[in-house]
């Protein structure tokens, strides 16, 4: 049996406000843990995963991995590292050669932001698309939809994409959900709501006449009605994002915001295009949240 470690590297900055309560592998992407996605496609290759460094190959925490680019890495005997198109370290044999495979897909999660990229690829490559719920007949799909155990969909649901909903969820009435759009467990999507391209973790609700574009949502969020997400800029250029204090091309034309855990947002909240609020802050109504909100 071959065996894999983690590095000891940890979360950037530019994770925040996702990974300021939790480990960067236990965000979810199309509702599995990082981290579950990168045993699951190491463990297909015959490698299981141990704590005390004694491993074959090291791979970094903040990995999104391509199943046939790591499969073509593992492969080859002669390659040492694979490394993303900006020369970050996926992955590295201790004991290998110094040859380097480039990714193409493959790539390192440095920002908030890069969930959404990973969350559209997984999506892409799922095979099982399955429906456990209670879906009105008037449910309209023109894509792919999978359904949650407990999980009820009301009338007037329109799906256009492919969209993962969790366990124990009510969606609607009169629902739009597009683009690649994952809702966790026990999440409320009520009435009038459209998600396009976004990533809900569990426990959050978005209860009415909101519109979340591109952004991503952490546990337990109750976003007000009316709290609407911008995610494009009138010149059509691509957002930038602030990290650190400096601004950070996300390399986007479309992004929203990124909020994190127990986050409350009053009625009428407006948030500009790639504003970031920290855990368990709040708005007042009608609030325009032009810049990030950090505790």
């Amino acid at each position: 049996m071959r065996h894999f470690c983690y590095s000891e590297e940890g979360a950037q900055a530019g994770c925040e406000p996702l990974t300021v309560k939790r480990a960067l592998g236990d965000v979810p992407v199309a509702n599995v843990s990082l981290a579950t996605h990168q045993q699951v496609a190491l463990q297909s290759l015959g490698y299981s995963l141990v704590e005390d460094k004694k491993c074959d190959l090291e791979i970094s925490p903040a990995a999104w991995f391509d199943s046939k680019e790591l499969a073509s890495f593992v492969s080859d005997e002669e390659a040492g590292q694979i490394v993303d198109e900006q020369g970050g370290v996926l992955a590295h044999y201790k004991k290998r050669g110094k040859k380097i495979c480039k990714t193409k897909i493959s790539f390192l999660i440095r920002f908030s932001w890069d969930f959404l990229r990973a969350n559209e690829l997984a999506i892409a490559a799922m095979t099982q698309w399955e429906n456990h719920g209670t879906c009105h007949s008037s449910l309209y799909v023109e894509g792919r939809l999978s359904v949650g155990r407990g999980t009820k969909i009301l009338p007037g649901v329109v799906v256009e994409g492919d969209v993962v909903i969790g366990d124990n969820c009510k969606v609607g009435p009169n629902c739009y959900l597009r683009g690649s759009t994952t809702v966790g467990s026990h999440c409320h999507v009520g009435q009038a709501v459209e998600l396009k391209n976004s990533i809900l973790f569990s426990h959050t609700n978005v209860g009415h006449l909101s519109y979340i574009g591109d952004s991503i949502l952490g546990e337990k969020v109750n976003l007000g009605a009316g709290t609407i997400t911008s995610n494009l800029r009138h010149d059509g250029k691509t957002h930038r994002s602030a990290v650190a204090g400096s601004l950070v091309d996300t390399g986007r034309r479309k992004f929203g915001a990124v909020i994190g855990d127990r986050v409350h947002t009053g009625i009428h909240t407006s948030i500009y295009p790639g504003r970031k609020i920290w855990p368990g802050l709040t708005t007042l109504p009608g609030d325009i949240v032009t810049q990030d909100l950090q505790q």
